[in-house]
């Protein structure tokens, strides 16, 4: 057995080498002949034995049927990228990386940070991996997810053979991200034979890779190519060069383009030359994405809340066509909102086939003179959206079937309520589309977070259970979810757990868990902070309401309104009957009264290097500001950044204080 075993090892060893040089390198070494002599004696040796060794090629042929998607929370969070759509933008993003670096050489005269020089990379338009190497071998992989969880697909990873099972780098665990794509060529070779062609490659990666079944994914021969380590256990990188260089020496398979220069007039250029290259290349790009190399300037720049400030994807010029409108669909959302969709002919678009487009509500259709368009040709543009917008009608004339805005709920047949621009279903606890999007809403991370929940998760009680509302959810019992269709024991107990933990949300977590109309986050907090307690809410006027931060007449109408709602009322009791009780956060501590924004309204507008607005709204309001989104004359400050346009404009009409310079901005948040 100990000889077998040895035997099995050198010929994985030896079959991965050439699978390396075949399938990353594109360095092929031996015959097919010589390749399969190996691979059909490994397969003997593994029958005989019984033992399949984890980084085996055997494996990457795909396994069994998986019940379902694991969550896998990633090490490091993934973060997403800022957008530049021109030269104009590319070279704000400069100006605001190239500020806070002479900021800090300023500052730090004795150690600065070095010039700029700068990577750009392809941007594959594909599925973000994430694999995860602990001792030297692949233990996990996963999708982006929302950028802290992803789903595990493992097994289907495994399939892809330039990805390697093992890397020299033994010392500890890390974090490699990538994009997981299927090559043109091969599509077009797929296609020749198969039943069901396939329309594009990336929903042809995508689909492979998130697809239960991984000899779906074997079959369509994807690819991967990999760009960054986002987690790493005591290893550290001078710049991207040096990040590269490790990742091809582990051998990953790194972009067949990357290149690095000293100015960013060199790199617009470069990005122009991508472009123009980009119909020739055997996979999907769209667009690129522009980096500063060196790692310790990356950690000086840091981060926004949504994107690093070191690196800009660069995406292409929106793409335009025309195709027929074929019909129009109403769907109901979360609130209640009766939305158009728009079905048009399929038709190729930017790498996709687009068959559904974007519309808001009738005066949309009017605005757009496709009040009259059914069966016409439109005009549809795709720009960074996954679903693309109609332009409009390529003709003036009125010759196509009239688009007709309902008059009752396409779901429950309630009669529809026209408010404003909009129409809305009042049916909110018996109108099937919108319990399922309220209860998937209440579960979601910034709500009660209750994990493993999702919206299948939230139709599929509401069809098999009758789960209809939140406070049905803390009735669940185990024997019923257990009986259901892809619910093990495993499943249900953790969804009992969840939904447990949930129950000692804050209360500022729990408003906006509730949906109440016209209100987020930042509002439910507000509310939170001010009432501390869920009854003096429920009790309060809209006269009350609208003294508070940011709430207006309209806001306050909503909040009163909601806790009138019998049903509501209802389900809030049943909640808290089962044990919900939502927490109450400490207040901070007071705010002194002597520094320069207590008691002000402030509006932000313009572009802040030095922060993100978010965070500047938080300080903001902790020195007892009132962040607001216009300029009236009302208003006692407005804080300008780069490009600031008609919020400023009317600031100077009105003579009202304006504070551009970001230095002294920090200086009197500092109270300096």
């Amino acid at each position: 057995m100990a000889d077998a075993v040895h035997e099995m090892k050198a010929l994985a060893e030896q079959i991965n080498h050439y699978n390396h040089l075949y399938y990353t390198l594109d360095q092929p070494s031996v015959s097919d002949a010589e390749w399969d002599k190996l691979y059909d004696r490994l397969v003997e040796l593994e029958r005989e034995t019984g033992i399949i060794l984890p980084h085996s090629p055997t494996q990457r042929v795909g396994g069994e049927l998986l019940k379902g998607f694991e969550p896998h929370r990633h090490q490091a969070r993934l973060w997403s990228l800022d957008k530049a759509q021109n030269n104009e933008d590319l070279t704000a993003w400069h100006t605001r990386a190239l500020k806070l670096f002479n900021e800090y050489n300023t500052q730090n005269p004795e150690d600065p940070l070095p010039p700029f020089t700068f990577a750009v990379e392809l941007k594959f338009d594909g599925l973000t991996l994430n694999l995860t190497y602990s001792g030297g071998e692949l233990v996990q992989a996963s999708t982006r997810g929302n950028g802290t969880v992803g789903e595990g697909i493992l097994p289907q990873v495994k399939t892809i053979r330039s990805i390697p099972l093992q890397i020299p780098f033994t010392d500890g665990t890390i974090e490699v991200q990538g994009e997981g794509i299927m090559n043109l060529s091969v599509l077009e070779a797929y296609n020749q034979t198969a039943a069901e062609p396939l329309k594009n490659a990336r929903n042809a990666a995508a689909g492979a890779l998130r697809n239960l079944n991984p000899k779906v994914t074997a079959e369509r021969r994807l690819n991967a190519y990999f760009y960054n380590i986002g987690y790493t256990d005591g290893i550290a990188f001078a710049d991207q060069r040096d990040m590269l260089a490790f990742l091809q020496e582990n051998r990953f398979k790194v972009s067949p383009r990357i290149t690095f220069f000293d100015s960013i007039e060199a790199v617009a250029e470069e990005l122009h030359t991508i472009e123009e290259l980009r119909n020739s290349l055997d996979y999907l790009i769209d667009g690129a994405v522009v980096k500063i190399t060196d790692m310790r300037t990356r950690e000086v720049l840091g981060y926004t809340e949504k994107f690093p400030r070191w690196a800009v994807a660069f995406k292409f010029e929106a793409e335009e066509t025309t195709t027929i409108l074929e019909a129009v669909n109403w769907n109901v959302g979360r609130t209640g909102k009766i939305t158009p969709a728009a079905v048009v002919e399929p038709v190729e678009l930017a790498g996709v086939t687009v068959r559904n487009c974007t519309l808001n509500n009738m005066d949309d259709i009017e605005r757009k003179n496709l009040r009259h368009a059914i069966g016409t040709l439109i005009y549809i543009r795709r720009s960074n959206d996954v679903i693309p917008e109609i332009l409009g009608k390529v003709t003036e004339e009125q010759d196509g079937g009239e688009i007709v805005a309902p008059t009752y709920c396409p779901s429950c047949g309630t009669m529809l309520e026209q408010r404003g621009a909009h129409i809305f279903c009042p049916n909110k606890l018996g109108c099937k589309p919108q319990s399922i999007a309220w209860l998937a809403h209440f579960a979601s991370r910034d709500a009660m977070d209750i994990e493993t929940f999702s919206e299948k998760t939230a139709e599929q009680l509401y069809d098999e259970l009758g789960v209809r509302n939140p406070a049905d959810l803390y009735d669940l019992q185990f024997e019923d979810l257990v009986k259901l269709d892809r619910f093990g024991e495993k499943k249900a107990r953790n969804l009992l757990d969840a939904i447990e933990n949930s129950k000692t949300r804050s209360l500022a977590s729990f408003l906006y868990a509730l949906g109440i109309p016209n209100t987020g986050i930042t509002t439910t907090k507000v509310l939170a902070d001010h009432f501390r307690g869920l009854e003096p809410l429920m009790a309060a006027t809209a006269d009350e309401l609208t003294t508070l931060h940011d709430i207006g007449g309209i806001v306050a109408d909503s909040i009163v309104s909601f806790f009138q709602d019998a049903n509501m009322l209802e389900c809030i009791e049943r909640m808290l009957r089962s044990g919900v009780a939502p927490v109450v956060e400490e207040r901070e501590e007071p705010v002194a009264d002597d520094n320069p924004f207590f008691g002000k309204t402030v509006v932000l507008t313009g572009t802040l290097s030095l922060m993100g607005r978010d965070e500047l709204s938080k300080k903001l309001e902790a020195l007892g500001a009132k962040v607001t989104g216009s300029v009236s004359k009302k208003t006692h400050i407005v804080i300008a950044g780069e490009s600031a346009g008609s919020k400023l404009t009317k600031a100077q009409e009105l003579g009202i204080q304006i504070i551009d310079d970001e230095q002294e901005l920090l200086r009197l948040l500092d109270g300096n």
